[in-house]
């Protein structure tokens, strides 16, 4: 990993270890001010036709009751342009004056006419100057420019007109819409997203417009983040103005998958003061985002004050890319492994076979066998409460030193030490030894590591500002040539599961994005005193849980996933019954990635990352993709999640489900 890269070098955010917002421009967006010194504001998009005023109307309303802010709506054309005013007329009747942000993709005159009548235009600099045809083109220096002069005449009418009505904007770079010029100079990277949006700033700032917003949004959480870090960093070197950002992953999914992703992008920038509104993009409807951005976003409305972390003065971590930290191979933990799952079972006394299932093990009895599904907990921690049966082969169990040191069996059973224990201890198990330690035990504990080949750190902290925390003790680690491999554990009080879920995501997955964690566990002491099945239940969520963080921080892949659009008056069938079909069918196969969006503007592009697609293409009319490339064209959508799967079939992803 590289250790050369100075802190002064890093300048994305004020402190990497002392809570600090980035301080941004304000931008007036209606009655709303976005940046500055204001509170992070929530923001959603309605899902549908923009043509249904009233339809429209009454979203927004309910939108509008479950904390959102500032509400976005597709303009794809001009009549949808132009129905704006009708739907804000509607709303303004009664009583809402919540600002409107008109979404232009590919149509410039739709977004000339929308600037004229609501508070904000987002516009995709990939595809408002561009058709993408995925094309390599080889530009010279007086050819790309030529392209540049090309953008500014198609872009200039609408700076001037936001500059004369007041309206705001939001420069909004996807991942998977870049244009093919910035692909061929660039590539599909971070920086690729950065320069994209800066072509379409410079034309702003060229005519003293500056009431912009600016997004780089991605599916892939480790791109989303490292995009973002980047562009920080090019505005600053650049000289531009400090711009507020909007923070969002596309296409999240839905449900616990959604929420998860969606805090491990979001959440890893929030952590570091970047950050100015937010949008949790759901496949669900869209008055559930709001309440989820805002969990999101509270944790920090008191994070400034939280207990000092010891600076910096080299930063050996390159936030710009993805490196896994250097580690030795303890048993399954390390070196080339992927990340483990500790299930914390230490609150139930005497476990049985049948409890297992809810950390992914099941025991069938009639045949006396075991099963395992693809989250199935790698390790379970019973801490004093030992396991009183024989687990299934490959499932191994950590005590408490204490609680090992009495156990009849101290090979198959692995002990988790305290420092204090750890440092006067004469009797280890042979290969496989856990030190549960605080970051503020990290620097005492090192001269302990040293030479051990049979030791993983279980690191936790209590500071407020966890994340920071935790990443400089893996600091503190790397500049001592610790290669120890470390699991984090994270541990909250008694909380609604969206919490645990998003917080997990941030404090974890914020680490896990930089290449820093070999392994998840959440703790479950908060339940201790609670009834049986509610430690249950939360034992099975912290399972499902850390797999998720896994997943969505790109670190191992365990189940499906599903880039899922959130939907909006695009969108060409319902997104969320069809994601859910296709689930159904194809939840099984383990580390493939679906694309499923409900129109072109989201499809190819959007679903970058994705192994297969699923894109609306007209009523009725699904287009089917293998990565960017399409397969077939208008099949029926009754017949196309059976042609999706003949195409996974076909290129020999697909298994068959177990009955």
């Amino acid at each position: 990993m590289e250790t050369k890269s100075l802190l002064d070098k890093i300048k994305y955010c004020n402190s990497l270890t002392e809570y600090s917002r980035r301080k941004t421009i304000p931008v007036k967006v209606g009655d709303v001010f976005i940046g500055g010194d204001n509170p992070i504001v929530v923001q959603s998009m309605t899902t549908v036709d923009t043509m249904d005023t009233l339809g429209s109307v009454e979203q927004c309303i309910r939108m509008i009751e479950s904390g959102c802010q500032l509400i976005r709506i597709t303009a794809p054309s001009i009549k949808e342009a132009e129905n704006l005013r009708n739907i804000k007329e509607e709303l303004k009747k009664r009583g809402y004056e919540t600002p409107l942000v008109a979404d232009i993709h590919f149509t410039p005159n739709a977004a000339e006419i929308a600037a004229k009548i609501v508070e904000k235009v987002r516009i995709n600099p990939g595809n408002y100057a561009d058709k993408k045809k995925f094309e390599v083109i080889e530009y010279t220096d007086e050819s790309y420019q030529e392209e540049l002069d090309r953008i500014r005449e198609r872009f200039l009418p609408l700076v001037k007109i936001c500059k004369e009505h007041g309206t705001a904007m939001r420069i909004g770079t996807n991942h998977g819409s870049l244009s093919d010029r910035i692909m061929s100079r660039y590539g599909d990277t971070p920086l690729g997203m950065v320069e994209s949006a800066l072509e379409f700033l410079r034309i702003c700032e060229d005519e003293s417009y500056y009431d912009i917003v600016i997004s780089m949004k991605s599916s892939n959480t480790q791109v989303m983040v490292q995009a973002y870090r980047l562009l920080v960093q090019k505005l600053d070197e650049g000289g531009f103005k400090p711009y507020p950002l909007h923070l969002g992953v596309t296409e999240a999914g839905d449900g616990e998958d959604g929420r998860i992703k969606s805090a491990v992008g979001i959440g890893t920038l929030l952590e570091d003061g970047l950050g100015d509104t937010v949008r949790v993009s759901l496949t669900e409807d869209p008055e559930f985002e709001a309440p989820v951005a805002q969990s999101l976003v509270d944790r920090y409305t008191e994070r400034a004050g939280h207990e000092s972390i010891a600076e910096l003065h080299h930063f050996p971590i390159t936030p710009f890319e993805h490196n896994k930290r250097d580690t030795i191979e303890v048993f399954n933990f390390g070196g080339s492994n992927v990340p483990r799952v500790i299930a914390d079972i230490s609150a139930v006394q005497n476990m049985t076979e049948k409890e297992m299932k809810n950390i992914g093990h099941f025991y069938l009895p009639e045949l006396d066998k075991w099963k395992m599904n693809d989250q199935g907990a790698d390790y379970v921690f019973s801490g004093a409460n030992p396991i009183p049966f024989m687990l299934p082969n490959g499932m191994k169990e950590i005590q408490y030193f204490t609680n090992w040191q009495l156990s009849e069996d101290q090979v198959n059973k692995f002990p988790a030490f305290t420092l204090s224990e750890f440092k006067t201890s004469s009797n280890f198990h042979y290969g496989l030894n856990f030190l549960m330690i605080s970051d503020l035990e990290v620097m005492e504990s090192i001269p302990y590591l040293e030479g051990r080949k049979d030791v993983v750190v279980i690191l936790q902290s209590n500071n407020a500002h966890k994340m920071a925390a935790l990443r400089r003790a893996f600091i503190t680690l790397i500049e001592n040539h610790c290669l120890a491999p470390v699991v984090v554990f994270v541990n909250y009080p008694v909380q609604d599961s969206d919490k645990t879920m998003l917080y997990a995501a941030t404090d974890v997955g914020g680490l896990l994005v930089d290449g820093l964690g070999e392994g998840i566990m959440l703790g479950i002491g908060a339940y201790e005193n609670k009834d049986r099945g509610t430690v249950l239940d939360q034992i099975k969520l912290h399972n499902s849980v850390g797999f998720g963080v896994l997943q969505a921080a790109r670190t191992r892949m365990s189940k499906t996933e599903y880039i899922s659009c959130p939907s909006c008056g695009r969108t060409l069938f319902d997104l969320q019954e069809t994601t859910a079909m296709i689930r159904k069918r194809t939840d099984h196969l383990k580390g493939v990635k679906i694309g499923i969006m409900g129109c072109i503007v989201n499809g190819p592009g959007e679903m970058a990352d994705a192994d297969f697609g699923y894109v609306g293409s007209g009523k009725g009319k699904i287009t089917l993709y293998k990565g960017k490339e399409v397969v077939k064209k208008s099949v029926p959508s009754e017949r196309a999640v059976d042609e999706l799967i003949e195409i996974i079939r076909k290129d020999g992803m697909w298994i068959e489900p177990e009955v």
